[in-house]
């Protein structure tokens, strides 16, 4: 993106926090069956607290990161409304003439089909970009251009 603190969307600051909830609550579940630096019994035991340590060690790799992510998010500005950022709605007009309203985000949500994730090719290509201006981006049927249309900030969405 630009290098420096990314702002975050309302809909993307919930899904995380609600990941560190589901994540922390694993976490306490998982730290608890670790024993307490005795020797374990047999080999399979042995194997056993290791795949829990490794899970531990995974989970606090992910809190690390979205406890980061969202702390960045605290200190960015607001996404930008004049050039397509992360959390912009911006309307597009594809090189069949159809034309989208889509919002910039960084957690895909499944069921909103609205949503384009800013490192997919879409994303991507619209970030930086302005109303008027013709973007190029790769998809599973070749090379293709749209038209940015119009964009807003967060919640503009049609």
């Amino acid at each position: 993106m630009n290098g420096g603190p990314e702002p975050i969307s309302a809909a993307a600051r919930a899904a995380l926090e609600r990941e560190l909830v589901d994540l922390r609550a694993e976490r306490a579940t998982v730290a608890a069956t670790l024993s307490s630096g005795e020797q374990v019994g047999d080999m399979a035991d042995q194997a056993d607290e290791l795949q829990r340590a490794s899970e531990l060690d995974r989970l606090d790799t992910r809190i690390a990161g979205i406890d980061g992510r969202l702390r960045e998010a605290d200190v960015a500005k607001a996404p930008p409304t004049d050039t397509v950022g992360v959390g912009s709605t911006v309307t597009v007009r594809f090189a069949d003439a159809t034309e989208a309203t889509v919002q910039i985000g960084e957690v895909a949500e499944a069921l909103d089909r609205t949503l384009v994730t800013a490192d997919s090719p879409l994303g991507r290509a619209l970030l930086g970009h302005r109303a008027g201006e013709t973007i190029t981006y790769d998809t599973p049927g070749g090379r293709t251009t749209a038209l940015v249309l119009s964009l807003g900030g967060e919640g503009d969405r049609s």
